[in-house]
């Protein structure tokens, strides 16, 4: 399980557009990686639209959203266009980045990534874990104060790499 102040895992994930995004290609950014167990469910759909509706927020301060399934790229796709989500998703069919964060849950045959928000600095280390699967909502404000924290702090912490 990873924990705050540790490296993030350097994963390589599948956007819905067809391309593939490396983590560390984000770095000199704060990003806000964020997993969600299925689109379309409840829990989920408040989640994205949270995150949608301050998502010009996170981009004034230079942040990175980025949602990821273990849904395949069609129905991030479906999702993505019936709610109007402006950052990037994400599939993980396979469930290797979700193993890397430590977020793959399965069940019999069932897999899936657990409710949990990373809020990676820009040095690529963890600085805040959101978990919940009951206060979806609250994901996106969170994560956004975290991102405040971070964009506000000058004070230049020792570079990390993600690993």
């Amino acid at each position: 399980m990873l924990n705050v102040g540790d490296p993030a895992p350097d994963i390589e994930i599948q956007l819905i557009d067809g391309s593939a995004l490396r983590l560390s290609q984000l770095r000199g950014k704060i990003v806000v990686l964020y997993f969600y167990p299925k689109a379309f469910t409840p829990g989920c759909t408040r989640e994205a639209i949270g995150f949608n509706g301050i998502y010009q927020e996170f981009k004034k301060l230079g942040a990175e959203v980025i949602g990821v399934s273990t849904d395949p790229p069609d129905r991030n796709r479906r999702f993505a266009e019936k709610y109007g989500v402006r950052f990037r998703l994400a599939s993980d069919v396979e469930g290797e980045a979700c193993k890397s964060f430590g977020v793959l849950k399965v069940l019999g045959p069932i897999r899936f990534a657990d409710r949990v928000t990373f809020v990676i600095d820009k040095e690529g280390r963890i600085a805040k874990i959101i978990r919940g699967l009951m206060n979806a909502e609250k994901h996106a404000v969170e994560a956004l104060e975290e991102v405040k924290k971070l964009a506000q702090d000058s004070s230049g912490s020792e570079t990390a790499s993600y690993r």
